[in-house]
């Protein structure tokens, strides 16, 4: 039986083959996607998450369109990694079907999660304002899912927007830690994400005949020459992706539960993701965080979904 699954995205190159994972593996019942500021402005985001759907032909799915601005902190965006816009690639123009539904994510995440009650999916893989916001209008929101599921921070490993904070994490820090300290998440961060890059053959073997195919090897390789020097990646990680991949496969990550806080300085622990590894602070634990991914499993897993969906669409 598949697993109902709402989508919080900014997309974003690797929010697009995220998406791709989870619209095309039978595992998963996309039952929604919200959108959030992130990679661009909400206004984009959303635009892109439109012709994501119209791609790959699923206007089915009701979008939500959702926080303009973070919390409290200055609105940042990555534009100038994810290309004008906030992605790369071919996307058509979205059209009416899928025009935004009524109302704001926050509530169509809580509207969701009554509707699926103990059976939801949430995952999040762009900044938390959503799930923050929701989570001020419903806090028994972690007791209506199954589980909520963060494709963000750097529990154990440095950071890619400071030297502490992850992307997501530091985007919104007061949504992060609103989410990590009430909402019992499973934290798929920069400690095995970092590693969810795919072979460079292989990328170079996709035909690019089609928009479909050109856009996936854009997304693919959307980190320019100085930014793999930068983190010494040989190809692109594919963040997000790895957070699907492991509610697909639920025995690709191993994780570890900690006691857990975000820090919201507008300084260095801006965003900064931190485990009570000794329970210095005789916290319970309240979440857990990814630390270890079977690499070769999710390399197979995406490589065969995405040969898969070049070879029925890609024409």
């Amino acid at each position: 039986m598949s697993r109902p699954i709402l989508i919080d995205t900014d997309p974003g190159c690797d929010d697009a083959l995220a998406l791709l994972l989870a619209l095309e593996r039978d595992e998963l019942d996309v039952v929604g996607i919200s959108t959030v500021h992130g990679n661009a402005p909400v206004t984009d985001t959303t635009r892109n998450a439109r012709s994501l759907l119209e791609f790959f032909d699923r206007t089915e799915i009701s979008l939500s369109k959702g926080a303009t601005l973070p919390l409290t902190v200055e609105l940042e965006t990555a534009e100038h990694i994810h290309g004008e816009g906030g992605i790369r690639g071919e996307l058509p123009e979205p059209t009416s079907e899928t025009a935004p539904i009524e109302g704001h994510a926050a509530q169509f995440i809580v509207e969701t999660a009554r509707e699926y009650e103990g059976e939801l999916t949430l995952a999040a893989i762009g900044p938390l304002t959503n799930v923050a916001l929701a989570l001020a209008i419903e806090p028994d929101l972690p007791d209506l899912l199954d589980e909520l599921v963060i494709m963000g921070g750097a529990a154990f490993t440095p950071g890619n927007v400071t030297p502490l904070a992850e992307a997501n994490f530091h985007s919104d820090p007061e949504a992060a830690a609103r989410v990590v300290r009430d909402a019992e998440p499973t934290i798929v961060g920069l400690d095995v994400t970092n590693a969810a890059n795919l072979p460079a053959d292989w990328i170079d073997s996709l035909p690019q005949e089609s928009p479909l195919g050109r856009s996936i090897v854009e997304w693919l390789t959307y980190y320019s020459g100085d930014q793999l020097e930068q983190y010494d990646f040989e190809t692109t990680a594919i963040h997000d992706a790895l957070a699907i991949a492991g509610i697909v496969d639920e025995g690709l990550l191993e994780t570890e539960s900690y006691h857990m806080t975000v820090g919201t300085d507008s300084d260095i622990d801006q965003g900064a993701l931190v485990c009570d590894v000794n329970d210095v602070t005789d916290g319970e634990p309240n979440g857990s965080v990814a630390l270890e991914a079977d690499f070769e499993r999710y390399r197979e897993l995406f490589t065969e979904t995405v040969d898969r969906v070049v070879a029925e669409r890609g024409n």
